[in-house]
């Protein structure tokens, strides 16, 4: 039994040793350039903390566009841009902002970019830029007591939507044709009904996301069931599926999603109170959401937001307030690789990735 018990013990120990070992090749992947000859041996891939100059802020809103420009939004209607890697970042914040809270942003380069607010009401608005930030307009306010936006998503330059929680027993959707100009309520006679107490979560911009001209995925929460949502023509018909993630309490459920392509996905979340464990905080699909398996080694707490590796078909990050982890194995397995308190990432096809929080962190993937 003693032998039995050994060889147990040493085959965990490989399995981990494997698992380091492709986590750190995956993130060396990522960042890899080209070495001279006489270069000093390179340091593993991490997080450097960028100065935004806004310690005050959380920036739960972030979209990468490459490896030196990213767009930042978060509380006190504050948005930042950067164009040089995070040396220097410009504030672009919207006039007359001040009060709204930013949870979403998406950028299609330096000068174009569309930002959500959120909260009930009127609270809830979007912005567009075309010039960099250096003007705005507001293209739409909510006007309905009872909805209350979270995120939004674009398939492409012009076509997006934007997810309310639901109104009258139902998610509301909003859907934009040009470029979040203008915006219009889809029906919901092909939404299925809510359950009682669902919701989005807006921590990180990735309660709605998309892959391809027409998927998009709805992660919620709060309810007996963590639910995910699938769309495959724009919003207008959506299948519920069940996750195995943390459910039953308002404090719990899907947080952010992510997909490779329409079939690959991975979903993270779990409870957000820091005094409560997440013990199932990511799943993964390879079927466009059908159906979503538990990852065997999870992250060891809550998720808020999530992102596949660049030119990776196994690897992505995830990220929360207690810390940053890494899968090689399309999130069957997670292993902590940073401490930092992070509430969303992104990554782009130049092998750049980022990640923003509170206090101001705004942090890209270094050698």
């Amino acid at each position: 039994m003693r032998r039995l018990g050994s060889t147990r013990r040493t085959g965990r120990t490989r399995r981990r040793v494997t698992a380091a070992a492709a986590c750190a090749a995956a993130l060396a992947a990522l960042t890899a350039v080209p070495a001279q000859a006489d270069e000093p041996e390179r340091r593993v891939p991490h997080w450097e903390l960028k100065d935004t100059g806004t310690p005050e802020v959380r920036f739960r809103g972030l979209a990468a566009v490459s490896r030196n420009t990213a767009w930042a939004a978060g509380t006190g209607g504050t948005v930042l841009r950067t164009t040089d890697g995070g040396a220097s970042w410009r504030n672009v914040s919207p006039p007359g902002a001040a009060e709204l809270q930013f949870r979403d942003v998406e950028a299609f380069d330096a000068r174009r970019a569309v930002v959500l607010a959120i909260g009930e009401g009127e609270a809830s608005r979007v912005y567009r830029t075309d010039d960099g930030g250096a003007t705005w307009t507001e293209s739409f306010r909510n006007t309905d007591p009872k909805a209350f936006y979270d995120c939004l998503a674009f398939f492409d330059s012009r076509h997006g939507l934007a997810m309310s929680d639901p109104v009258d027993g139902r998610f509301r959707i909003l859907s934009t044709g040009d470029g979040g100009r203008t915006w219009k309520v889809l029906p919901d006679a092909g939404m299925p009904a809510a359950q009682e107490g669902e919701a989005g979560f807006a921590a990180s911009g990735q309660c709605l996301v998309t892959s391809g001209p027409k998927d998009v995925w709805l992660a919620t929460g709060g309810a007996a069931r963590a639910r995910v949502l699938h769309s495959a023509d724009r919003g207008l018909t959506w299948r519920a599926t069940d996750t195995p993630l943390p459910a039953g309490d308002p404090a719990r459920g899907v947080f952010a999603l992510a997909f490779r392509d329409r079939t690959r996905g991975l979903a993270v979340g779990g409870d957000y109170r820091p005094d409560q464990p997440s013990p199932r905080a990511a799943a993964r699909t390879s079927d466009g959401g059908r159906t979503w398996r538990p990852a065997a080694t999870p992250p060891p707490a809550y998720r808020s937001g999530v992102a596949w590796l660049p030119h990776s078909r196994t690897a992505a990050l995830a990220v929360g307030p207690t810390g940053t982890d890494l899968t090689a194995d399309g999130g069957r397995t997670w292993r902590t690789v940073d401490t930092g308190s992070f509430d969303t990432v992104d990554c782009t096809p130049d092998r750049g990735c980022w990640a923003a929080g509170e206090k101001g962190r705004v942090a890209r993937l270094e050698h």
